[in-house]
């Protein structure tokens, strides 16, 4: 027999299933989580003491209107928390990822190095964004990663795949895209050149980014406006600066991650702390102007995203 809590607990659910307004987001999870295909109640077999579910928070969308107008050609905006999907366009179709790759490429070369390990640059990279640094010079670890998250230096990227072996730690970006579970992904190198085996969508682009924000440093890093660093043997000395213009310019911006090639077009995604919903990703590829649409994404989750809490 259902304990009376449990009976109580079940009735809120159906009372906020029926009677929410607007597009509640939360009420769609929750009766996917508690429910199965032919509608009946799942009540989870487990200790007394647990609850049947947790729910803090409801989000209603006002209007979608402001963001159907977008240029790029997917969109995926979700709670980084709850994993609550606020909008979607395109989630699952094939895009080049461009420098958006770099997210996973720092979290690659740390399954490899340690933060202070020394890597010697094996090979010159000129293509793109580039730092400059050049064969034989050392670098920290900490070093290169501030190169590919804050400048988004392609020559960095390789020299992160280089001091492991090349192929090595390409199959390492594959092994961990698969192990978060980037089903429609495929990577060929870290910097995220142009390649039609370099693929991945903004849905698996979400996966990979839930990682990296849970790792201090990696967060940190993408915060940064900007840095000088040296190499390890404090010769020659770069100036980081970051590529995302919305970084510092609006409040609640707190980075993520650049990219641009001509056949990706613009992508960005950003890290939005929402004043009552808390941490926000935006994700957008194949925009005409990343900048500007993220800009209105966030006026618009301003305007049109409203949350409940509940006791």
């Amino acid at each position: 027999m259902a304990r009376i809590d449990q009976i109580g607990v079940f009735i809120l659910l159906v009372l906020l299933l029926l009677f929410y307004p607007g597009d509640n987001l939360t009420a769609k999870k929750i009766h996917n989580n508690l429910y199965t295909s032919n509608f009946s109640l799942k009540l989870d077999q487990k200790k007394t003491d647990d609850k049947l579910i947790k729910i803090d928070k409801i989000y209603t969308i006002v209007d979608y209107a402001p963001v159907l107008a977008l240029t790029a050609k997917a969109v995926y905006i979700y709670t980084k928390d709850s994993n609550i999907v606020l909008y979607q366009k395109n989630q699952d179709l094939k895009i080049y990822p461009a420098s958006l790759t770099k997210i996973l490429t720092a979290i690659t070369a740390l399954k490899f190095y340690d933060l202070d390990d020394v890597i010697r640059v094996s090979r010159d990279i000129t293509e793109g964004r580039v730092m400059g640094i050049v064969s034989g010079q050392r670098f920290t670890v900490e070093s290169l990663i501030y190169g590919i998250l804050i400048h988004s230096a392609n020559d960095a990227a390789y020299a992160l795949a280089d001091g492991v072996n090349f192929q090595d730690f390409i199959d390492q970006m594959n092994n961990t895209a698969l192990e978060l579970g980037m089903q429609n992904s495929h990577f060929t190198n870290p910097a995220g050149f142009d390649d039609p085996n370099h693929y991945t969508t903004v849905s698996d682009l979400a996966k990979v980014v839930n990682s990296f924000l849970k790792d201090p440093f990696l967060k940190k890093v993408v915060g940064i406006k900007e840095i000088t660093i040296s190499d390890a043997d404090f010769k020659s000395f770069y100036r980081l600066e970051n590529v995302n213009q919305l970084l510092g310019d609006i409040p609640g911006v707190a980075g993520l991650k650049t990219g641009f090639t001509p056949n990706a077009g613009e992508n960005l995604v950003t890290l939005y702390k929402h004043p009552q919903a808390g941490d926000i990703v935006i994700i957008l590829v194949g925009s005409s102007d990343r900048f500007l649409e993220t800009r209105s994404i966030i006026n618009w989750l301003n305007s049109n995203l409203a949350v409940s809490f509940l006791n």
